[in-house]
């Protein structure tokens, strides 16, 4: 249990129904996670799914109606906020503006009666972490939104917390200034060693911070796991259809060998890894990522799926191109196909109406549950 900096158990919410008399609102449903010491690890999923009141819970904003949640192995479902060793960052910020940046900053530290020496000390070692040196006079209208930012995670660090909240902390940044601040917030972590739980509805971002992510949906954690897990393995249609660009064909599982199997649909017969959950004679669904797909004039000799089709449209788009391609009446696949080669080159965009093969590895396709 040492080695889990944060730890769910069965941990279940509800609210009040907002009509008199109406049902209990299950916002959070028997979440169980383990959050690994030192760990970037990131809540994901659409607005209302139950990640947010999972952090305010961890926090302490939230009491729990069942379960119990533990930091490093303490039991802290019914402690309150200020005596928990975690802080949170919120998307706006909230800075006192009639306060300069360093006493926001030692905000904190004055409530806990720290020394005022230690507080200074402490200050300047908390700007310079989030690389703002020196601005402990400036107040918060003469700094921009992404310093400003960086003061709201100096004046949550400063308190030396065991773990850090962040409840969409970029939301309110432009896309440009999100970017870099990604980054940074990676780098920092890495810096301070200590776990980031990170809330955000952004798959990119997610897959861009995370050492691992759990995807939320209704309440219930539907896949943890690391980004290359999420996006190569989804174990379900919501986690595939969530994260990235997936191409869904629906059919029947025929049958299962080891961890392949054969999946039907329109006549296609196609060999596909298969989610442990999907039985043969099960009606499914086989996903597969349009960067997956290859398009070639002739046909492969390097795996079992490979079917003849007809290019129906043909986008440019610089970095690379995406394809539409029928490949029975019911059955059409999106490809994307990235421009490596020189300009000038032979290529398949031509107009729609061309043939061509189209292909893909067993491994780079999932069977799972319709």
């Amino acid at each position: 249990m040492g080695d889990f900096a944060v730890e769910m158990r069965d941990v279940v919410k509800e609210f009040p129904g907002a009509a008199r008399g109406s049902d209990q609102v299950l916002a959070v449903d028997h979440v169980t996670l383990q959050i690994r010491d030192g760990e970037f690890f990131s809540l994901l999923g659409p607005s209302g799914c139950g990640k947010t009141t999972s952090l305010r819970m961890i926090a302490g904003f939230e009491l729990p109606t069942g379960g119990e949640i533990y930091l490093h192995g303490k039991p802290v479902g019914r402690t309150p906020p200020f005596q928990r060793p975690v802080n949170t960052v919120f998307q706006n910020y909230a800075l006192f503006p009639h306060m300069s940046i360093g006493a926001n900053v030692a905000f904190g530290l004055q409530m806990k009666r720290v020394s005022k020496t230690d507080i200074e000390q402490r200050v300047k070692e908390a700007l310079d972490m989030v690389r703002l040196p020196g601005y402990e006079k400036r107040r918060p209208r003469q700094m921009s939104g992404g310093q400003q930012q960086r003061v709201a995670l100096a004046r949550a660090l400063v308190n030396r917390p065991e773990v850090l909240l962040l409840d969409e902390p970029l939301g309110a940044l432009d896309l440009k200034l999100r970017k870099e601040m990604q980054l940074e917030l990676k780098t920092l972590q890495r810096e301070v060693g200590i776990t980031f739980i990170y809330v955000t509805h952004d798959q990119e971002e997610a897959l861009t911070m995370s050492d691992r992510i759990a995807v939320m949906d209704h309440g219930r954690v539907l896949q943890a796991g690391t980004s290359l897990d999420i996006y190569e393995a989804p174990n379900c249609r919501f986690v595939a259809d969530f994260i990235g660009e997936t191409n869904f064909i629906s059919g029947t599982l025929v049958s299962v060998n080891g961890q392949e199997g054969e999946f039907q649909a329109d006549g296609l017969k196609i060999i596909a890894m298969v989610e442990a959950n999907v039985k043969p004679g099960m009606p499914a669904t086989l996903a597969v990522r349009p960067e997956r797909v290859r398009l070639t004039p002739t046909a492969p000799g390097d795996t079992p799926n490979a079917f003849v089709g007809e290019i129906v449209e043909s986008i440019y788009i610089g970095t690379d191109t995406r394809f539409a391609v029928h490949l029975t009446p019911t059955v059409s696949v999106r490809v994307r196909r990235q421009n490596v080669e020189p300009i000038g080159m032979p290529a398949l965009e031509g107009p729609t109406g061309v043939k061509v093969w189209v292909s893909w590895h067993p491994e780079s396709a999932r069977v799972l549950a319709s």
